[in-house]
């Protein structure tokens, strides 16, 4: 072989060489400004994943149609040159008072001089008032409840004995506060969020002094006395049909270091119903897979939760039925901004038609429900499946894209998307644990950690009972200071008549 030969394979050689690096590069380019962009969304971009589709195309709509589902028009009126959108009262805005509120009346008249006409000399005549009502405020009151018990004994008579009537029953025994305080301290940390040394903070202004650490022992303390509600709401969704699971992160003191570690509450919705009434929060100090495993070791039926590998290993059991959840999936498409655009923009297009077949199949009954999912949804998702697979298996696909990862997130989902069609109380989704672990995300901006693992078992306990309170719709300091006040005589054999779901039909009038 000649020189110049030698010379042009080389030459073709780097060149193949270079074509490859410029392609590499290119990939590498991609990924790192989707990733960019990613981060500029989280920084300053809005979270909202509601979707920029143009209106549902014409061969959908007369299904939508026949189901009850219309696009909302919007509601304008014609004003000279322009429109102008309606405002809709709807009451939302509307102010509501209690029946009984008090009211303080100031009554400012006018100076006596007055009252007398300069040009006639004659008095005025009161022919009626001009009545303003404001809502007014004055920080909130403490005092001494004092629980006076006479002595009784007989005269002279030593071996009688002294009688005396018997102290009411108290969540906390030897406890200077009264349940209705400790009740205040509970809704103040654990629905508004405020750590507890800005509640002795703000209890020092009115001159009541109480200290952090006093109020984290009764925190503790009752948490740890209201467990026997606890264990019967764990009971009840274990018993349910369906549960929505999910897990968020959290901080607890180290002592050994002075520092935090990373801890985990996990949440489990669950209950008879459409709406799942109870939840469950459970304190673990990791998110190994054994705790997800033991939540659900003794339930049967279908569990919601995301792509966890816990969760996938649990779906391996017979016993259950795994729904994932097309919200995690929708996101996934939605952050893959490389790859194919038009592709993606499909898929989220198909996931919009899917909650919208749901939004009216859960306003019919359970039997119509599942014949909307069988007529109307199976087949989109047998659409989905096939049309990813065939993307993933065309060889166009950059590695390391997020457009990639979406891809294979929904195709190991593959097997058990289509769970939640075969059972009317199955969701398409898990939001209702992601809206229940939103008050812990919430609460750890404010208080920042747990001190300990019994405090942050104390926590999952009172959590469970207030924010349970909380979706049912029924106030929680009343349930609190009522179950608080006959916790200790109630019988264990009827405990599930003073869970939050039950209460309001048993609760005993105040006086």
């Amino acid at each position: 072989m000649n020189t110049p030969t030698i010379q042009l394979e080389q030459y073709r050689s780097e060149n193949e060489a270079l074509r490859e690096t410029v392609v590499s590069l290119g990939h590498e380019v991609a990924t790192l400004k989707e990733q960019l962009a990613w981060f500029q969304r989280q920084l300053f971009g809005k979270r909202s994943e509601k979707e920029k589709d143009p209106a549902v195309p014409e061969t959908f709509l007369p299904y939508f149609e026949n189901l009850g589902i219309q696009e909302e028009p919007s509601k304008t009126r014609t004003v000279a040159a322009h429109t102008r959108k309606v405002v809709v009262r709807d009451g939302k805005d509307a102010i509501t008072l209690p029946s009984d509120l008090p009211v303080e009346t100031q009554v400012i008249d006018i100076p006596e001089k007055e009252k007398i006409c300069q040009e006639t000399g004659l008095p005025l005549v009161k022919i009626g008032e001009e009545v303003t009502q404001k809502l007014a405020h004055r920080p909130g009151s403490f005092y001494i409840k004092q629980i006076i018990r006479p002595k009784y004994a007989l005269p002279q008579e030593s071996s009688g004995g002294i009688r005396t009537a018997e102290l009411p029953d108290s969540l906390l025994t030897r406890c200077f506060a009264d349940e209705s305080f400790l009740a205040e301290i509970l809704i103040r940390k654990f629905i508004d969020h405020l750590p507890l040394y800005r509640l002795s903070e703000i209890f020092a202004r009115d001159g009541v002094k109480i200290s952090r650490q006093n109020l984290c022992k009764w925190v503790i303390r009752a948490g740890q006395a209201l467990k026997p509600i606890y264990d019967e709401m764990i009971r009840c969704v274990l018993q349910s049909e369906n549960v929505f699971i999910d897990e968020t992160p959290l901080d607890m003191q180290d002592p050994g270091n002075g520092k935090t570690k990373q801890v985990y509450m996990w949440v489990l919705v669950g209950g008879k119903g459409n709406d799942p009434p109870l939840r469950i929060y459970a304190f673990r100090t990791s998110r190994q897979h054994v705790h997800a495993e033991k939540l659900l070791e003794n339930f049967k039926g279908a569990f919601h939760s995301d792509k966890y590998e816990a969760y996938m290993k649990i779906a391996s059991n017979k016993d259950v039925t795994w729904c994932p959840c097309f919200v995690h999936i929708r996101r996934k498409f939605i952050e893959a901004e490389s790859g194919d655009q038009e592709f993606r923009n499909w898929v989220l297009r198909k996931i919009r038609y899917l909650f919208m077949f749901e939004r009216v199949a859960w306003n019919r009954s359970p039997e119509e429900r599942l014949r909307i999912r069988q007529k109307y949804e199976e087949p989109i998702i047998d659409e989905l499946v096939r049309e990813v697979n065939s993307k993933l298996h065309d060889g166009k696909v950059l590695p390391k894209s997020k457009y990639r990862e979406a891809l294979f997130y929904f195709s190991g989902l593959i097997p058990f998307l289509k769970n939640y069609l075969r059972n009317p109380f199955s969701r398409l989704d898990n939001n209702v644990a992601e809206r229940a672990v939103r008050c812990i995300a919430i609460g750890r901006k404010n208080w920042l950690f747990v001190g300990n693992e019994g405090g942050g078992e104390a926590a999952a306990i009172i959590f469970s009972i207030v924010q349970t309170c909380k979706a049912i719709g029924i106030n929680p300091r009343e349930y609190l200071e009522d179950v608080m006040r006959r916790l200790m005589g109630h019988s264990a054999k009827r405990i599930s008549e003073l869970l939050p779901n039950n209460w309001s039909s048993v609760k005993i009038p105040q006086s």
